[in-house]
């Protein structure tokens, strides 16, 4: 191959190991190295927040790059580092917007992000001008890049950005609960014209919705799972957007999230203190035995230890556990360990059975990558009880560790997660079905007795999950064909309008010009 089959730019808020939040963070990463395997030239742009380290990272100062925005020129620095060795990554300097430690703004904090990310995503146009990296594609991910979509609109493209006339956008809606909602008085200073301010563009209730505005723009559309494309089309799956992503099925895919095996794979996972395979479990039990120490459980072979790696967000169904996880806690009939954080009494829940249960529920209230994997290895169960689930990522870790989980049967928990079959012991996990606290402790309770009734469908289970991939070629596959729709759809666009008639500018006293071509934007 001469040169690379199309140009990909990733812009994104989260990219691991740099800044990550939630699942959105490993996807963006684990999907520009296939790119980049495959011959695509796929680059990321992500700001440089304050938490990002350097010197770590290897981030080099590149260049200034100036930002027009609502009549304003802002300037920050533009970094620069190889991701793996494989993808560029282009980070955005500016310490007002992004200095601080967080990725997204919290309480009254978060309706900065209104202007921090439309400078942002403005941002993303002026980077492949300065840098002449025009892409094929600009791939935005979620509310904090959609406006990206509405930037390269062809009606809107200013004279200097009239190279991006064929590039197309793609957005992945990554979770559709988070919409980007502000008030109104940002639009002027986003750049944007009056007219967009309309309910089917960025106008929502009064206020601005950042997802909503790239949907309506967006060339095309694609979210996480097969039926999570599904669920979000109707209420209340579609969190208000339902019937406005149902008029856009056409150009809607919903595409599995796939596993990094750079990053979570047992058999060569660095983060653990021993390494194991199918073949060979015992360096599983040492990653348990590893677990009970490090989270405070007692050195107890014979009691399952249930795992979770969360986000505290109702979504995630917490409180369906409120009445089971104690009576089997108080009953001994388990061990717990716990990471996360977020909902104030939901990490209270943890904390006190944390505290109620010492010995055999220890807990994490934050983020650390390297306990997340010695959970997911050490485990036995993983617990993501989630009332929706546009993909999750966890499930596919705890299979390939060799941890059964226990999930509902939403979005990309439904396809994935193959349920515990009594009679043969088929199946990779415990699958219910109603978001209802008995039907999640029935689930959890059906776990346990296959622990302590037959441990030899535990072990089947085991291997079937182990032996599951979900590589990302197959899901660059479906983002290619994408790819290439989009880029048809732009083109198709483009050639349907009129071309505009050039008009000789009549002459000011002095020779200045007083008119522009006619059809280009001011």
């Amino acid at each position: 191959m001469s040169g690379p089959r199309r140009k990909v730019l990733f812009v994104a808020s989260e990219c691991l190991p740099y800044a990550k939040a939630g699942g959105l963070g490993d996807v963006v990463p684990a999907l520009a190295k296939e790119l980049v395997r495959r011959g695509d030239d796929a680059r990321i742009f992500l700001p440089l927040y304050g938490s990002i380290d350097r010197r770590r990272w290897n981030v080099e100062s590149l260049q200034p790059i100036c930002v027009h925005m609502g009549g304003e020129e802002i300037w920050a620095g533009l970094c620069h580092t190889l991701l793996d060795g494989l993808v560029p990554v282009y980070l955005l300097d500016h310490g007002g917007f992004f200095g601080g430690t967080g990725i997204y703004g919290v309480g009254a904090d978060y309706q900065r992000d209104a202007r921090r990310f439309a400078f942002f995503s403005r941002a993303a146009l002026q980077l492949g001008l300065d840098l002449d990296f025009v892409p094929d594609v600009m791939h935005l991910h979620d509310w904090p890049t959609a406006l990206v979509a509405a930037y390269l609109d062809p009606d809107g493209l200013g004279p200097a950005e009239l190279p991006f006339e064929r590039t197309a956008s793609v957005l992945t809606i990554h979770n559709v609960e988070y919409q980007g909602k502000f008030p109104p008085d940002a639009l002027a200073w986003m750049g944007l014209p009056p007219d967009v301010f309309r309910p089917d563009r960025i106008e929502d209730f009064g206020g601005l919705n950042l997802l909503k505005c790239g949907i309506a723009y967006a060339d095309e559309l694609t979210t996480v799972s097969p039926t999570h494309a599904r669920e979000m089309t109707t209420e209340p799956g579609g969190h208000g957007l339902g019937a406005m992503l149902a008029a856009r099925t056409a150009s809607t895919v919903g595409i599995l999230n796939g596993v990094d095996d750079d990053v979570w794979n047992p058999e060569t996972d660095p983060l653990l203190p021993a390494c194991y395979g199918p073949d060979v479990m015992r360096g599983k039990f040492e990653c348990r035995r590893a677990l009970q120490r490090r989270f405070g459980l007692e050195a107890r072979p014979d009691l399952p230890v249930f795992g979770i790696v969360s986000r505290f967000a109702p979504q995630k169904g917490f409180d369906l556990l409120a009445g089971v996880l104690p009576r089997l806690l108080d009953a001994g009939a388990m061990q717990l360990a716990v990471i996360g954080s977020g909902a104030a009494h939901t990490e209270q829940f943890f904390r006190g059975l944390v505290r109620d249960h010492p010995g055999s529920a220890g807990g994490f209230f934050g983020y650390s990558e390297e306990a997340a994997h010695l959970v997911e290895a050490g485990a036995d169960f993983f617990l993501m009880p989630s009332i929706y689930e546009p993909c999750g990522l966890n499930q596919m870790y705890s299979m390939r560790y060799g941890t059964l989980p226990v999930v509902r049967a939403t979005g990309g928990l439904a396809d994935t997660v193959s349920d515990h079959e009594p009679k043969t012991g088929a199946g990779t996990g415990f699958v219910f079905v109603d978001a209802t606290a008995e039907a999640a402790a029935a689930a959890i309770m059906r776990a346990v007795e296959t622990w302590w009734n037959k441990p030899s469908h535990v072990a089947r289970m085991r291997r079937a999950g182990m032996a599951l991939r979900f590589p990302w070629s197959v899901g660059a596959d479906l983002y290619e064909r994408t790819y290439e729709r989009a880029i048809a759809a732009r083109r198709s666009r483009r050639s349907s309008r009129p071309t505009p008639v050039v008009v000789a500018p009549p002459v000011a006293p002095g020779g200045a010009t007083t008119a522009k071509a006619a059809g280009t934007a001011p």
